[in-house]
């Protein structure tokens, strides 16, 4: 048997049509490699048979059912250590690689010794064929997602505040590889050496954020990450502001608190929460005056910037999802 050169991992949670419409696209995309490569699931406690469907699948090897919800870093790191590629791509359940995506990954990183992370331009669907109305170029239609930034700090929260955030903070832009701070995971190819020299990513991070601290520490490694705009994604998640649920505001605000005093002063994070609750704060009374648009929604980030302690996260809804499950 060849050895591998590469590892899908995939976290799947209670998101099964989205999970095969990934692990088809994994299957075209092996088709076409020149090398050995493996596909893991992660199945992170769903009850609508997405264990079972990934396990009849035919582009899966392994799949990790797990009996209980976990945070999104935890099952990450144990997809990392569990694989045996050089590299492992990983992606979320409702990320479906476009042709060729895999390949360009693996160049970059192979052109790039000192590059640990290589992330895929994200695109959000456009409408009910994005994935298969293609344009002259080759990739399909679809709305570009914002998907590296420069690392959180008071100045980025600053260009947030003066709404400068595109133009400042916004990495994933051009059309050729270049060097960012970090990118979205949602579908990151990371050389197996340079995760394991750092332990992977912090569990401390539920969800949110887990990525960036990942991308830091690697930084202080000596390693960069890399945006490759000729890989590409469709990533299917389509929350707004406006639709965000509660727990995943107060997780959002929560970790980036904590990434703010993990990597930078007490002072350094109390003005990115005044500065990001500020940020919010405008967006609050704008929608006041803009029908479809909710205030309170806005407002709720607000409260959870300024309080990030406050309030349950995603943490909490998997531990009362979890007590649920319990017979």
């Amino acid at each position: 048997m060849p050895e591998i050169e590469l590892s899908y991992c995939v976290v799947n949670t209670s998101q099964r049509e989205f999970l095969l419409r990934g692990l088809d696209a994994i299957g075209r995309e092996r088709e076409a490699l020149p090398f050995a490569t493996e596909v893991l699931v992660l199945d992170n406690g769903s009850r609508d048979s997405s264990a079972q469907a990934a396990r009849e699948h035919p582009a899966v090897d392994e799949v990790i059912a797990l009996g209980e919800r976990r945070g999104k870093a935890l099952n990450d790191s144990e997809l990392l250590r569990r694989t045996r590629g050089r590299y492992a791509l990983l992606l979320n359940e409702d990320s479906e690689l476009q042709p060729g995506a895999t390949l360009a990954l693996h160049e970059a990183l192979e052109r790039h010794s000192g590059a640990a992370c290589a992330g895929a331009k994200l695109l959000r669907p456009d409408g009910a064929g994005a994935a298969a109305d293609p344009h002259p170029g080759g990739h399909p239609k679809g709305h570009k997602q914002a998907c590296a930034w420069r690392f959180p700090t008071p100045l980025t929260a600053l260009a947030g505040a003066l709404f400068l955030h595109r133009l400042y903070t916004v990495q994933s832009t051009g059309d050729r590889t270049r060097k960012v701070d970090w990118c979205q995971s949602s579908a990151l190819l990371v050389r197996r050496e340079a995760a394991a020299q750092v332990d992977y990513l912090d569990p401390d991070f539920f969800v949110y954020s887990d990525e960036v601290d990942f991308a830091r520490r690697l930084r202080d490694a000596g390693w960069r990450s890399l945006y490759v705009p000729s890989a590409v994604a469709i990533h299917h998640e389509q929350l707004s502001t406006d639709t965000v649920p509660e727990p995943r505001i107060v997780e959002m605000a929560r970790n980036r608190d904590l990434y703010m005093r993990k990597h930078h002063s007490p002072a350094a994070a109390l003005a990115v929460r005044w500065l990001t609750a500020w940020s919010y704060g405008v967006r609050a009374l704008v929608a006041l005056l803009l029908p479809g648009h909710s205030p309170k929604r806005y407002w709720r980030h607000v409260t959870a910037s300024l309080w990030p302690s406050r309030g349950e996260g995603l943490r909490e809804a998997a531990d009362a999802y979890n007590r649920s499950n319990i017979p």
